[in-house]
């Protein structure tokens, strides 16, 4: 079986895929059928990071154009509720009861809302709390410091005086992956140690000189990329400039060690392969599958760190992973909620239009609360 390389005359930039053609009926050796496995599915991984790419950037555009709307037009409400309560409590026909429920609830809202970078409601806030903004912002700097010293198993010494919860939360956050960073080097470098002191067994042996193998054929593959795409060679302008994109590719795959991306470029310099065009041999082919197995590796780590940074990122529930199904069942949600929310702010504004129906509404509140204290 012979390897080809094919593009699409029709971009300037060759799209550019490895594809695998039977020659003469002939049966496949085992190093090759190695070496397809592994390619399969490294392009199958480059194929799944780039779907969730796409479907990152959708989801990011459709929070933009779905969801912001909703949630601007929630902070108006929650904002019309707040100054009219504020009015309400300027009259005199609540009892002292009802008139602390309604502080207590205008405090919420407003402190909401000035997390949110409103100025008006932080002020508003400070006016009928009995503990203003800040006070209540040191209390839980406070509690966050205790919190993340009691994990780390001693201070935070090193944070300024008066820090914000936002700063202790930062500083602890950086700390912990700090410590935990140092602790997986600690257990890396025991392994290291360990195994230093073992002699390595004929699978091993064997491994390492596989390694270095796989190392010289991508050293090799790579210098004679950079010979034929130095810019310098050229003299017109425009095959300089792109032989200086693809020498910053080529450089790019070989710092991590994307076989792949190499043979792309590879063909699209026009080069032939290193064996003149005739089947490569077992020994070769077998560095090279080395060299996918490893890729593939490295692309299932960055796919489960993509899949766990998207699903914190989106709010993705735990367990259902990130697809283009999953996201828009997650956009789904959150358009419902946040039209039921505003539906309900709707009602509340009906009834603070007058004192009775303020007064009705508060004793709701008044009930919620109880019923949320008990639970």
């Amino acid at each position: 079986m012979r390897l080809f390389m094919t593009f699409d005359p029709r971009f300037s930039r060759p799209a550019v895929a490895l594809t695998a053609q039977p020659v003469a009926k002939r049966t496949p050796s085992p190093a090759n059928r190695a070496f397809q496995i592994q390619l399969t599915r490294v392009g199958k991984l480059k194929s799944q990071l780039g779907d969730m790419d796409q479907w990152a950037m959708a989801h990011r555009q459709a929070l933009v154009d779905q969801v912001e709307p909703l949630k601007a037009d929630h902070r108006g409400l929650m904002r019309r509720t707040v100054l009219l309560i504020d009015e309400r409590l300027k009259g005199k026909s609540l009892s002292a009861p009802l008139k602390a429920v309604a502080a207590e609830v205008l405090c919420g809202m407003a402190r909401t809302l000035a997390q949110q970078g409103d100025a008006d409601m932080a002020k508003l806030h400070d006016r009928h709390a009995t503990v203003n903004l800040a006070q209540l912002d040191a209390r839980k700097a406070e509690a966050l410091r205790t919190q993340l010293e009691q994990a780390l198993g001693g201070p935070i010494d090193d944070l300024p005086p008066g820090a914000s919860s936002d700063e202790v939360l930062a500083v602890g956050i950086a700390r912990l992956r700090q410590q935990r960073d140092d602790e997986k080097e600690q257990r890396r470098e025991a392994a290291e140690r360990k195994k230093a002191k073992k002699k390595p067994s004929a699978v091993q042996t064997r491994s390492l000189v596989e390694q270095a193998d796989a190392s010289d054929l991508l050293r090799s593959l790579f210098r004679r990329l950079a010979s034929a795409l130095h810019p310098d060679r050229e003299t017109e302008p425009e095959a300089r400039v792109r032989k200086t994109a693809l020498m910053g590719e080529a450089n790019a795959a070989y710092a991590r060690k994307d076989l792949v991306a190499l043979m792309q470029l590879q063909q699209t310099a026009e080069l032939t392969l290193a064996t003149g065009g005739a089947e490569w041999a077992a020994e070769q082919l077998a560095a090279m599958t080395v060299l996918l197995k490893q890729q593939v590796a490295d692309l299932e780590r960055e796919r489960a760190a993509r899949q766990d940074a998207l699903t914190h990122e989106f709010d993705v529930p735990e367990g259902l992973g990130v697809t283009s199904k999953t996201l828009q069942m997650v956009l789904n949600a959150q358009v419902l909620e946040l039209e039921e929310a505003m539906a309900l702010m709707d009602q509340d504004l009906e009834h603070l239009q007058s004192d009775a129906g303020f007064k009705r509404w508060l004793r709701q509140q008044q009930a919620v609360a109880s019923l949320l204290k008990l639970a």
